[in-house]
């Protein structure tokens, strides 16, 4: 049964750079259905919880990943907190080559529903809008950044980047390294690395026993050091 509830106390981010008097407008009209999705692959529809006359579905809490597929080949992306999804726009039977896609859910996804009428509302809230906007932007950029590390040389290097890519956005610092509490499986990770799983497997035992990469028992990683300087020769534009 879907909860409704203020969407700045679902994400309290969405409010930062306004004034106390907005701030309190915005939480007494911004009021949205929060849906759940529990582990699992998962192929919404594409007016998933009503959100399609909107501007979405925002993910609130949990992790999955959206694999994409072309015919043999397929790769994916890391999906969390603050992103929006739009189930509807798929790159399905109108592209030039359809993609098959769908989503598989690590931990379980808290999403909220801003369908028509909370889309109406926040538009009344110009900065709640940036703050979306730049996140929107922010994906693109990680996802071209994700392109780029599976075009490098070695596996292992790959593999050491990309930790540390999702380590900017998921990690938590301790006094022994850099935590990325994600739980993915090695053929997660050769999804977005552009990699097989058992060359993922290979590289990262090499990670660790080079003491860079350290498995955490109830999942993710510890990263130890810094982040890797020599990532092999460097490409020149044509």
């Amino acid at each position: 049964m879907a909860r409704r509830i203020h969407l700045l106390d679902l994400d309290p981010d969405l409010a930062e750079g306004m004034t106390k008097e907005r701030e309190e407008l915005a939480r007494r009209h911004l009021i949205a259905r929060l849906e759940r999705v529990e582990t699992g692959r998962w192929a919404p529809k594409a007016d998933e919880f009503g959100a399609m006359d909107g501007l979405g579905l925002l993910v609130v809490e949990g992790l999955a990943i959206r694999q994409l597929s072309l015919g043999h080949r397929a790769a994916a992306e890391l999906l969390g907190p603050g992103e929006v999804l739009r189930p509807w726009e798929d790159d399905g039977e109108h592209a030039a080559y359809p993609f098959d896609s769908f989503f598989r859910v690590v931990r379980p996804l808290s999403l909220a529903a801003i369908d028509r009428e909370v889309t109406r509302k926040l538009m009344h809230f110009p900065e709640i809008v940036d703050r979306i906007m730049g996140r929107v932007m922010a994906r693109s950029r990680r996802v071209v950044g994700y392109l780029v590390i599976a075009q490098l040389t070695s596996v292992d290097t790959r593999l050491h980047v990309a930790l540390w890519h999702m380590a900017d956005r998921f990690g938590k610092v301790r006094p022994d390294g850099v935590v990325v509490p994600v739980q993915l499986t090695h053929e997660m990770l050769g999804l977005i690395v552009g990699a097989r799983r058992p060359s993922v497997t290979a590289a990262m035992g090499r990670l660790v026993e080079r003491g860079l990469v350290e498995p955490l028992e109830r999942g993710g990683w510890l990263l130890h050091g810094d982040p890797p300087q020599k990532l092999g020769p460097r490409v020149t534009p044509d």
